[in-house]
């Protein structure tokens, strides 16, 4: 039996700057860097809050590239 994948929480690019604590900039930067997945449809960004999470917090946000 396969175990089950979390179900992805997405939230718009002003909402995943204030929860990493970082401009909405970054957000689209990192995104556009490959560091960040975006999903959503054009004019319509969102990020997976896990996968924000492990960028920042996991990976240490000091060496996260601005």
């Amino acid at each position: 039996m396969r175990p089950a994948t979390p179900a992805r929480r997405t939230v718009p690019t002003e909402l995943a700057a204030l929860a990493a604590g970082v401009t909405q900039a970054t957000i689209r930067k990192w995104a556009s860097r490959g560091k960040l997945t975006r999903y959503g449809r054009p004019g319509r960004a969102e990020y997976d809050l896990n996968e924000l999470y492990q960028l920042v917090v996991a990976g240490g946000r000091s060496r996260v590239d601005r």
